[in-house]
């Protein structure tokens, strides 16, 4: 029988729980109904594969708010694949996935006092943090998790660096994992993340070395610790050149064969581009194609607010397809609502068929990734993106 703690945490759950599943499912459009996103969840346990096999032995937690689909969720449990979480209606949605708490990992260093508390009522184990205040509350609220320290690192070398909000220095982590211990938690592991869309290889070598440093620092103050987390990072198919991921898993490799020698870590990846990017492609449809002065705009009826955030200051540059095959030119393309910043390319333009039309299509390929749910809901009035499962 459920104790009525883990009753009182599923109830907490359900609200937040409910909207994640609605946002990534939304109505069914019909076919040819734009925009949406055609999802191909085989893709994307492919690429799970891909990367277990790169780095053989490595624990796989996909970062669930790239894209938290139900139905990927639930192919990506049957291909033996864990999950990164970052809420408790995140970790509800891997649970009802069929997921395993023992294969979640919370990666969100900053949270919720009661938030923390559901996570642990619902069995989550392992925490990151990256502040003396969260070891304090994360051993109120979860007495006995398993801690990891998250570094800071430059982000150099990523579309979209995740390098202001998070981490702490090595020393500080030593001192974070010492009080991690002094608070009855379990100090097992040191996290990172080199920033999303990382295209060098290189960029996870020194924060490997730096956690090397750590795990030395912590075995001699008695507290050994067994988990290394590489973050996410890994690419998709966007437009620019990058490694492959046999690349990417031999550099790695090398770096923690040098750091660690024969005292190697488990170590965790935390993909979420990286596994479901190519899976997914965004179809939107021309709204209008004008001529302002020397430049034409094209404008679409998916931009920033309805899919498209990571075009902000054209960070993504997603791969562009139409059906239309003559001479191009280059274009600016802007979004649908009446706010100026719903502009996707204009700095530098896209090359786009002259002879496009109202009502043609543009796909953006490898858009799997942060478009159906890092969006608004509503903003005019236009509803973020519905998914259509394909295959």
């Amino acid at each position: 029988m459920a104790r009525p703690s883990y009753l009182r945490a599923l109830a907490a759950l359900l609200p937040g729980m409910t909207t994640l599943v609605c946002a990534s499912l939304r109505d069914t459009p019909d076919v040819g109904t734009t925009p949406r996103l055609d999802l191909d969840v085989e893709v994307a346990v492919e690429r799970f594969r891909g990367l277990a096999g790169m780095l053989p032995g490595a624990a796989i937690r996909y970062a669930v708010k790239a894209n938290p689909h139900p139905a990927l969720l639930r192919a990506l449990v049957r291909a033996g694949c864990g999950f990164d979480v970052a809420s408790p209606a995140e970790v509800g949605a891997a649970l009802a996935a069929g997921a395993r708490p023992e294969d979640l990992v919370h990666s969100n260093p900053i949270a919720r006092r009661d938030h923390l508390r559901v996570c642990g009522l619902l069995g989550v184990r392992h925490f990151v943090v990256d502040s003396l205040q969260e070891v304090d509350k994360l051993a109120d609220e979860v007495p006995g998790a398993l801690v990891l320290a998250r570094l800071l690192t430059s982000g150099a070398g990523s579309d979209w660096p995740l390098s202001r909000k998070f981490g702490c220095t090595p020393e500080h982590a030593v001192e974070l994992l010492g009080r991690v211990a002094a608070r009855g938690l379990r100090p097992v592991g040191v996290a990172f993340h080199v920033g999303s869309q990382q295209r060098d290889p290189q960029a996870w070598g020194p924060p490997i070395h730096a956690a090397a440093g750590v795990f030395a620092a912590m075995a001699s103050a008695g507290h050994p610790l067994d988990l290394l987390d590489l973050g996410g990072g890994f690419p998709a198919d966007h437009e620019g050149l990058t490694a492959d991921l046999q690349t990417y898993g031999r550099v790695i490799e090398g770096h923690v064969d040098a750091a660690f020698g024969d005292r190697r870590p488990q170590l965790v990846l935390e993909p979420g581009r990286g596994i479901v990017g190519d899976a997914g492609t965004l179809v939107a449809r021309v709204i209008a194609v004008i001529d302002r002065g020397e430049r034409r705009w094209v404008h679409l009826d998916a931009g920033v607010f309805t899919g498209l955030v990571e075009t902000l200051e054209e960070a993504i540059r997603y791969r562009l397809e139409s059906d239309r095959h003559g001479p191009s030119v280059p274009c600016v393309l802007a979004g649908p609502t009446c706010d100026s910043a719903d502009v996707l390319y204009e700095h530098v333009p896209v090359d786009l068929p002259i002879d496009l039309r109202e009502g043609d299509e543009i796909r953006f390929r490898s858009a799997g990734a942060y478009t159906t749910c890092y969006s608004t809901v509503g903003f005019n009035g236009f509803e973020p993106l519905p998914t259509v499962l394909v295959r």
